[in-house]
Order: C-alpha cells, then structure tokens, then sequence
C-alpha cells in the first residue's frame, strides 16, 4: 500500500479474494495520454467497484497527463449516465492550489474543445456521441448538473478540476438537495472532517445516484435518468491502526433525492453491506475477503464524528 499516494495495496497471494476484479470485459475509454499500466492497473484500485454488478456495460478512465489517474466512471451506455464515480483523496490530490478553483472558469479560461468561454461543463471527450449525455439534455430540466467528483475535491491542477466537469461525473440534481441542500452538506463535511491528514492515510470514494430499475426516473423529455437516491461508499486507510482490519475501515452514506436542508447526521449513515443490498453493488471488491468482510458490517460513530 502506497501510504498517502496514489500506488494501492499490492495483491497477497496469501489472502483469499474471492471477488476481485481480475479482468476488464467491458468496453474502456480514456485519454490517449493514459498509460497502458493505469488502463490495465485502474481496475485493481481499492475504490473500484465489482465490475460484474451493478448495471455498468462501460468503463471510463481519466488521467492526468503526468499519468497520474484521476477517476474512474461505471457507466451504462444505454441511460448515458454514470453508474458511480471512483476516486482517491490523499496529500497530493487534496493541495488547494489557488491558481485553479471554479472561479477560474468563470473569468473566463476553458478547458478542451467543448465547453464555451466560462463554461467547463462539456460532454465527455472520450465517450463516442452516440452514449454520452450533453448539454442541451440539462437545457429547460430544472435540474442542476451535480458533480459526484467535486469541483472542489481537485483544485490541484487545471486539468484535474476541468475533468471533473464531463457529463459522464454528472447526475441531473434538484437545486434544494445539491447547491443548498443536504448533499452540499455532506459533501462539505467529508471535505472537512475525512480528507485530512490527521484523519487518513488514504481515502477510497465511491459516489453515485441510483440508475438501477425502479429507482430513477427518466425527465426532460426522456432525455435524462434522474435518480431517487444518492450515495456515498468511504474506505479509509491509516497506517497508525494498521493492527485493526490492516488500517482499513468503512462507511456509506444514503439520501433520498429530495429538497432537504437537513444537518448532517448519523441517521444518514448506513454500513457498506447494506449499501451493497440496496445498490446491487459490490464494493472495494479488491480488499481481501478478510478485510472487506471485517470493515462492510460495521462502523463506530466516533470514527467519523458522527451523532
């Protein structure tokens, strides 16, 4: 395990994992700037959902063009929407280099060759047109363009925030859940409280809106799957508790997708196996069985400050 980088715990041939994404068989898009390692080392990362569940017929990778990876996307061509985002927070994901916040695009500057001046949001470069959502799909919705990657979660480089604006990281939200609401709040009490370095080594996010049958609704015409619910998988690593569940331990995070201005609390909390019941997806599927057993059941309020 890369303690506070980006390198994941290497595969013990000791371990037993039953479930570990061995193979990629869906189609994979990403820059052409990606490194051939993290193309075929991106499904091994500890964030990365079981690409066998879930309704993911897709896989997205973005990187930086240090070949650093950014984030990953579950994604079903068919609704053109993200099943769940992946990514990792540590030291060097987390700098907040104030040359580049989303101030900066207002000012002016843009990104790739989609968005207009001032505007980052874009379609996803690396999706064929034929799957991947665009803008005029928000137009007349009455929907925000929610970010699960936040904006405010990479402001280390231009190129990491400006990722962080395609479509396919984007879910249609309602104003009073995401800009003013709860899940505003929860994103900025993670920020806060589990990206820190006090807090972790290592932070593994998974984050998505419900795009399974029965729990979304397609708006605007039919031109947007709109979740019912919203969520949020965390995997902490800390090298001072590696004498319990090896420094790992986890918790998830459901929201009904509805205006609420509620504080955040351990009512929203639930542990990752029942995450799993409620999505259908398994999650950090490359821990070993022991450890992935040890830390879905379970979760203490006092290591996530939490009431």
């Amino acid at each position: 395990m890369g303690c506070g980088g980006d390198s994941d715990m290497k595969p013990d041939t000791s371990k037993v994992n039953t479930n570990a994404n061995t193979t990629l068989s869906q189609p994979l898009y990403t820059e052409p700037i990606t490194s051939a390692s993290i193309k075929n080392g991106a499904i091994h990362g500890l964030e990365i959902p079981s690409l066998k569940t879930g309704n993911v017929d897709a896989f997205i990778v973005h990187s930086l063009p240090d070949g650093k990876l950014n984030y990953c996307v579950g994604y079903n061509s068919s609704l053109k929407a993200g099943c769940w985002t992946a990514y990792k927070w540590y030291t060097g994901f987390s700098s907040n280099n104030v040359n580049w916040n989303r101030n900066k695009w207002r000012q002016g500057e843009t990104f790739n060759n989609f968005g207009g001046t001032g505007d980052p949001f874009q379609p996803d470069p690396v999706l064929p047109e034929g799957i991947r959502a665009s803008l005029i799909d928000y137009i007349g919705s009455g929907y925000q363009r929610g970010h699960m990657l936040g904006s405010a979660d990479r402001l280390n480089s231009k190129e990491a925030n400006g990722q962080t604006f395609y479509l396919s990281n984007m879910h249609p939200q309602l104003g009073s859940f995401n800009g003013q609401g709860i899940w505003f709040e929860l994103e900025d009490f993670i920020r806060k409280n589990y990206d820190q370095s006090t807090f972790r080594d290592t932070l593994y996010v998974v984050k998505g809106g419900t795009i399974s049958a029965g729990n979304y609704t397609m708006v605007n015409g039919g031109r947007l799957a709109c979740p019912n619910y919203f969520y949020m998988a965390i995997l902490a690593f800390a090298k001072k508790y590696a004498k319990i569940n090896g420094g790992y331990y986890a918790i998830a995070f459901w929201m009904e997708h509805k205006g609420n201005s509620d504080d955040i609390s351990s009512k929203y909390a639930i542990t990752i196996d029942e995450l799993e019941k409620r999505t259908g997806i398994d999650f950090f599927c490359n821990l070993p069985d022991d450890i992935e057993n040890a830390v879905e059941n379970h979760f203490y309020l006092s290591d996530w400050k939490l009431k």
